[in-house]
């Protein structure tokens, strides 16, 4: 039996949703490392590295959203299960989180070379999204390998 293409296996296997999501949630800890080098040595190259994988989530973030909602409806039924909730919840405050800090950074060019309240608050915006995108994560780890068990037979 011959072996279905490259190009029609990825049409029939292609998960836009699953895609997105590690898009994003990848490079938010990406840029919370590149902070991590900014702040010790001022390199302003880390810093506009941070800047760029930035406006690169928060322009994944709505497309990693509207594939989860179509996916939710489809596959799920839109559930109201509890971690279909919490995951269009912690959605929305990543998409906010994200988007003050891209708002902050056009706002204020040279915030990380201010030593005011105004930094700090980048900073830790940017740290307020790590722990968003590891429950995301992990939430969508549960869905998924609740979707990849077979039911137990009873005997």
């Amino acid at each position: 039996m011959p072996k279905p293409s490259l190009w029609k296996d990825m049409k029939t296997t292609f998960l836009l949703h699953a895609i997105a999501a590690h898009f994003s949630n990848g490079l938010i800890p990406v840029a919370v490392l590149y902070l991590l080098l900014t702040l010790p040595t001022g390199n302003p190259f880390f810093e506009h590295t941070v800047q760029h994988l930035l406006w690169i989530t928060f322009l994944a973030i709505p497309v990693s959203f509207l594939s989860g909602i179509h996916d939710w409806k489809t596959k799920y039924r839109a559930a109201k299960a509890p971690v279909f909730i919490k995951k269009i919840r912690l959605s929305g405050v990543l998409f906010v989180l994200c988007a003050l800090g891209v708002a902050l950074r056009l706002g204020v060019p040279d915030i990380m070379e201010r030593g005011d309240i105004l930094h700090w608050l980048y900073v830790a915006d940017l740290f307020g999204m790590l722990p968003v995108v590891t429950l995301l994560g992990h939430y969508g780890g549960k869905l998924s390998q609740q979707s990849r068990q077979q039911p137990q037979k009873s005997s």
